[in-house]
Protein backbone atom coordinates (compact mmCIF):
# COMPACT_ATOMS: atom_id res chain seq x y z
CA UNK A 1 0.00 0.00 0.00
CA UNK A 2 1.39 3.24 -1.17
CA UNK A 3 1.41 6.49 1.44
CA UNK A 4 -1.64 8.67 -1.08
CA UNK A 5 -3.74 5.46 -0.42
CA UNK A 6 -3.10 5.66 3.62
CA UNK A 7 -3.37 9.39 3.16
CA UNK A 8 -6.94 8.44 1.17
CA UNK A 9 -8.17 6.31 4.08
CA UNK A 10 -7.40 8.85 6.51
CA UNK A 11 -9.38 11.72 5.09
CA UNK A 12 -11.92 9.09 4.29
CA UNK A 13 -12.35 7.65 8.18
CA UNK A 14 -12.22 11.45 9.54
CA UNK A 15 -15.43 12.09 7.40
CA UNK A 16 -17.13 8.98 8.42
CA UNK A 17 -16.42 10.15 12.45
CA UNK A 18 -17.50 13.59 11.56
CA UNK A 19 -20.56 12.33 10.12
CA UNK A 20 -20.97 9.80 13.17
CA UNK A 21 -20.57 12.88 15.18
CA UNK A 22 -23.25 14.02 14.41
CA UNK A 23 -25.37 11.87 14.87
CA UNK A 24 -24.63 11.59 17.95
CA UNK A 25 -24.95 15.28 18.72
CA UNK A 26 -28.89 14.66 17.52
CA UNK A 27 -28.93 10.91 20.16
CA UNK A 28 -30.17 13.66 22.46
CA UNK A 29 -33.51 12.84 21.13
CA UNK A 30 -35.46 9.70 20.09
CA UNK A 31 -33.94 9.04 16.28
CA UNK A 32 -36.16 7.39 13.96
CA UNK A 33 -35.52 3.61 13.29
CA UNK A 34 -33.92 4.11 9.85
CA UNK A 35 -31.30 6.45 11.06
CA UNK A 36 -30.71 4.07 14.30
CA UNK A 37 -29.74 1.56 11.34
CA UNK A 38 -27.64 4.22 8.98
CA UNK A 39 -25.76 4.63 12.37
CA UNK A 40 -24.82 1.52 12.81
CA UNK A 41 -23.63 0.62 8.85
CA UNK A 42 -21.63 3.82 9.59
CA UNK A 43 -19.66 2.49 12.80
CA UNK A 44 -19.19 -0.87 10.61
CA UNK A 45 -17.80 0.88 7.65
CA UNK A 46 -15.82 2.80 10.10
CA UNK A 47 -14.70 -0.37 11.51
CA UNK A 48 -13.16 -1.68 8.49
CA UNK A 49 -11.62 1.26 7.29
CA UNK A 50 -9.32 0.90 10.58
CA UNK A 51 -8.51 -2.24 9.84
CA UNK A 52 -7.41 -1.52 6.69
CA UNK A 53 -5.21 1.96 8.01
CA UNK A 54 -3.82 -0.62 10.36
CA UNK A 55 -2.81 -3.05 7.72
CA UNK A 56 -1.42 -0.01 5.46
CA UNK A 57 0.71 0.62 8.42
CA UNK A 58 2.00 -2.50 9.19
CA UNK A 59 3.31 -2.55 5.55
CA UNK A 60 4.67 0.39 5.61
CA UNK A 61 6.61 -0.84 8.90
CA UNK A 62 7.73 -4.08 7.43
CA UNK A 63 9.29 -2.09 4.08
CA UNK A 64 10.93 0.11 6.23
CA UNK A 65 12.51 -2.38 8.09
CA UNK A 66 13.32 -4.04 4.86
CA UNK A 67 15.12 -0.89 4.09
CA UNK A 68 17.18 -0.54 6.90
CA UNK A 69 18.26 -3.72 6.89
CA UNK A 70 19.52 -3.39 2.68
CA UNK A 71 21.09 -0.15 4.00
CA UNK A 72 22.96 -2.03 6.81
CA UNK A 73 24.18 -4.75 4.08
CA UNK A 74 25.13 -1.82 1.65
CA UNK A 75 27.35 0.44 4.54
CA UNK A 76 29.05 -3.05 4.55
CA UNK A 77 29.90 -3.41 1.40
CA UNK A 78 30.80 0.29 0.76
CA UNK A 79 33.45 -0.46 4.22
CA UNK A 80 34.49 -3.99 2.51
CA UNK A 81 35.15 -2.23 -0.68
CA UNK A 82 37.09 0.79 1.04
CA UNK A 83 39.17 -2.07 3.46
CA UNK A 84 40.31 -3.81 0.48
CA UNK A 85 41.38 -0.42 -1.69
CA UNK A 86 43.54 0.14 1.02
CA UNK A 87 45.24 -3.05 1.55
CA UNK A 88 46.18 -4.31 -1.55
CA UNK A 89 48.29 -6.63 -1.19
CA UNK A 90 51.56 -5.52 -2.91
CA UNK A 91 52.19 -8.38 -5.82
CA UNK A 92 49.38 -7.64 -7.29
CA UNK A 93 49.49 -7.38 -10.87
CA UNK A 94 49.10 -3.54 -11.61
CA UNK A 95 48.76 -1.98 -15.09
CA UNK A 96 51.81 0.00 -16.57
CA UNK A 97 50.82 2.94 -18.77
CA UNK A 98 48.16 3.70 -20.53
CA UNK A 99 45.58 1.56 -21.91
CA UNK A 100 45.90 0.41 -25.69
CA UNK A 101 44.36 3.60 -28.06
CA UNK A 102 44.65 6.13 -24.93
CA UNK A 103 48.68 7.25 -25.55
CA UNK A 104 48.62 10.81 -26.64
CA UNK A 105 49.04 11.28 -29.90
CA UNK A 106 53.25 12.66 -30.97
CA UNK A 107 53.28 14.67 -33.92
CA UNK A 108 55.76 14.02 -36.43
CA UNK A 109 57.91 16.80 -35.07
CA UNK A 110 58.37 15.86 -31.36
CA UNK A 111 58.92 12.37 -31.88
CA UNK A 112 61.98 14.09 -34.44
CA UNK A 113 63.18 16.17 -31.50
CA UNK A 114 63.59 13.74 -28.61
CA UNK A 115 66.79 12.60 -27.82
CA UNK A 116 68.12 9.45 -28.60
CA UNK A 117 69.34 9.08 -25.01
CA UNK A 118 65.90 9.19 -23.89
CA UNK A 119 64.43 6.40 -26.13
CA UNK A 120 67.53 3.97 -24.71
CA UNK A 121 67.38 2.28 -21.19
CA UNK A 122 69.86 4.42 -18.71
CA UNK A 123 72.67 1.71 -16.78
CA UNK A 124 70.68 2.16 -13.45
CA UNK A 125 67.33 0.61 -15.32
CA UNK A 126 66.80 -3.10 -14.30
CA UNK A 127 64.11 -5.27 -15.66
CA UNK A 128 61.89 -7.04 -13.16
CA UNK A 129 59.98 -10.24 -13.59
CA UNK A 130 55.53 -9.34 -13.66
CA UNK A 131 54.13 -10.65 -10.74
CA UNK A 132 51.82 -13.84 -11.54
CA UNK A 133 47.79 -12.90 -11.93
CA UNK A 134 45.23 -15.28 -10.81
CA UNK A 135 44.09 -16.17 -13.92
CA UNK A 136 47.37 -17.41 -14.96
CA UNK A 137 47.91 -19.19 -11.80
CA UNK A 138 44.73 -21.17 -12.08
CA UNK A 139 45.71 -22.29 -15.68
CA UNK A 140 49.04 -23.62 -13.88
CA UNK A 141 48.33 -28.16 -14.19
CA UNK A 142 47.35 -29.40 -10.42
CA UNK A 143 50.67 -31.81 -10.53
CA UNK A 144 52.81 -28.71 -11.24
CA UNK A 145 51.31 -26.50 -8.56
CA UNK A 146 51.56 -29.46 -5.86
CA UNK A 147 51.30 -27.01 -2.67
CA UNK A 148 52.24 -24.01 -3.83
CA UNK A 149 50.15 -20.77 -3.26
CA UNK A 150 49.41 -18.28 -5.51
CA UNK A 151 51.05 -15.83 -2.55
CA UNK A 152 53.97 -18.41 -2.05
CA UNK A 153 54.51 -18.15 -6.22
CA UNK A 154 53.94 -14.00 -6.05
CA UNK A 155 56.50 -13.87 -3.45
CA UNK A 156 59.21 -16.33 -5.21
CA UNK A 157 58.69 -13.62 -8.00
CA UNK A 158 59.59 -11.04 -6.17
CA UNK A 159 62.98 -12.53 -4.30
CA UNK A 160 63.65 -13.36 -7.55
CA UNK A 161 63.78 -9.66 -8.64
CA UNK A 162 65.42 -8.57 -5.60
CA UNK A 163 68.07 -10.86 -6.48
CA UNK A 164 68.76 -9.38 -10.24
CA UNK A 165 67.99 -6.26 -9.05
CA UNK A 166 71.02 -6.69 -6.36
CA UNK A 167 72.96 -8.61 -8.99
CA UNK A 168 72.82 -5.71 -12.36
CA UNK A 169 73.03 -2.84 -8.64
CA UNK A 170 76.56 -4.19 -8.77
CA UNK A 171 77.46 -4.76 -12.20
CA UNK A 172 76.49 -1.33 -13.45
CA UNK A 173 78.81 0.33 -10.67
CA UNK A 174 82.15 1.46 -11.16
CA UNK A 175 84.54 -1.02 -9.98
CA UNK A 176 86.67 1.28 -7.87
CA UNK A 177 83.70 2.01 -5.74
CA UNK A 178 83.32 -1.35 -5.12
CA UNK A 179 84.66 -3.65 -2.05
CA UNK A 180 86.56 -6.91 -2.10
CA UNK A 181 83.39 -9.08 -1.87
CA UNK A 182 82.08 -7.14 -4.78
CA UNK A 183 84.71 -7.11 -7.13
CA UNK A 184 84.53 -11.00 -7.00
CA UNK A 185 81.11 -10.99 -7.65
CA UNK A 186 81.19 -8.46 -10.47
CA UNK A 187 84.31 -10.87 -11.86
CA UNK A 188 81.93 -13.74 -11.52
CA UNK A 189 78.79 -11.92 -13.19
CA UNK A 190 81.30 -10.95 -16.08
CA UNK A 191 82.26 -14.45 -16.62
CA UNK A 192 78.92 -16.03 -16.43
CA UNK A 193 77.64 -13.61 -19.79
CA UNK A 194 77.69 -15.23 -23.26
CA UNK A 195 76.90 -13.90 -26.37
CA UNK A 196 73.34 -14.97 -26.04
CA UNK A 197 73.15 -13.15 -22.54
CA UNK A 198 73.68 -9.93 -24.32
CA UNK A 199 71.35 -7.06 -23.20
CA UNK A 200 69.03 -9.68 -21.46
CA UNK A 201 68.77 -9.76 -17.50
CA UNK A 202 69.67 -13.16 -15.33
CA UNK A 203 70.64 -14.72 -12.51
CA UNK A 204 72.12 -18.43 -11.28
CA UNK A 205 71.56 -20.14 -8.51
CA UNK A 206 74.21 -18.11 -6.62
CA UNK A 207 72.80 -15.38 -7.06
CA UNK A 208 69.02 -16.43 -5.61
CA UNK A 209 71.51 -18.01 -1.97
CA UNK A 210 73.37 -14.14 -1.84
CA UNK A 211 70.99 -11.84 -2.15
CA UNK A 212 67.42 -14.05 -0.82
CA UNK A 213 66.36 -16.10 1.89
CA UNK A 214 65.22 -18.85 -0.71
CA UNK A 215 66.14 -22.28 0.04
CA UNK A 216 67.21 -23.72 -3.72
CA UNK A 217 65.85 -26.69 -3.47
CA UNK A 218 63.66 -29.08 -5.14
CA UNK A 219 60.45 -26.81 -4.22
CA UNK A 220 62.47 -23.48 -5.89
CA UNK A 221 62.90 -25.81 -9.23
CA UNK A 222 59.05 -26.58 -8.81
CA UNK A 223 58.39 -23.01 -8.50
CA UNK A 224 60.65 -22.19 -11.53
CA UNK A 225 59.10 -24.49 -13.77
CA UNK A 226 55.57 -22.62 -12.85
CA UNK A 227 57.14 -19.33 -14.02
CA UNK A 228 58.62 -21.30 -16.88
CA UNK A 229 54.75 -22.27 -17.70
CA UNK A 230 53.42 -18.63 -17.23
CA UNK A 231 56.42 -16.97 -19.30
CA UNK A 232 58.09 -15.34 -16.94
CA UNK A 233 61.44 -16.44 -17.72
CA UNK A 234 63.38 -19.44 -19.62
CA UNK A 235 66.97 -21.13 -18.66
CA UNK A 236 69.82 -21.15 -20.79
CA UNK A 237 72.17 -23.73 -19.87
CA UNK A 238 76.23 -23.88 -21.23
CA UNK A 239 79.48 -23.97 -19.11
CA UNK A 240 78.18 -25.98 -16.25
CA UNK A 241 75.28 -23.80 -15.54
CA UNK A 242 72.13 -22.82 -15.77
CA UNK A 243 70.99 -19.80 -16.48
CA UNK A 244 67.58 -18.11 -15.29
CA UNK A 245 66.10 -15.24 -18.18
CA UNK A 246 63.96 -12.78 -17.13
CA UNK A 247 61.38 -12.29 -20.36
Amino acid sequence: MKMGDLEDINHHIHDRITSIKHMLDLSVIELPQNKMKKLGQELFALERLLEEFEKGVDQQKEQLKHLKELDEVFQKYLQDGQHIKDNIPPHMPRKKGPLKGSEPAINQKEAVEVPPAEKKHSKSFVREMEFVTMPEFESIPQYMKGRVTYEQLNAAVESINAAVAAKYKIVHQSIKTLNNHSRKLHQRFKDQETKDTKGQYFVVEDDIREFTQMKVDKRFQGILNMLRHCQRLRELRGGGLTRYMLL
